[in-house]
């Protein structure tokens, strides 16, 4: 089922503005999820790095639990979703279209 997002467009005519769906094609959203899934994994990597300073820093256990378990948090609040990312194109085909 394609990604599916719907912005409003004022006209002339109306106070209310008209609802407008944009759908991404396949291609487009497989595009995006591999590009989210990319910076994802680069995003992991870097947390897993900062993890690793901040219980030095701190002097905690080195585990490979503590590790992960900050590294983990700190993903979860840095992590774009997929969502996110097939939103953005949807808008950026909005405004184009809408030009």
């Amino acid at each position: 089922m394609p990604y599916t997002k719907a912005f409003p467009k004022r006209t002339d005519k109306s106070v209310y503005p008209r609802w407008e769906d944009v759908e991404l094609s396949e291609e487009e959203e497989e595009k995006i999820e591999q590009e989210a899934r990319k910076e994802n994994v680069r995003l992991m990597a870097e947390c897993i790095d900062d993890a690793k300073k901040l219980i030095s820093e701190k002097g905690l256990k080195d585990f490979q639990s503590n590790i992960v378990s900050v590294a983990i948090a700190l993903f979860d609040k840095r992590a774009s979703h997929h969502v996110y990312w097939k939103e953005r194109k949807a808008q950026e085909k909005f405004k184009e279209e809408d030009k």
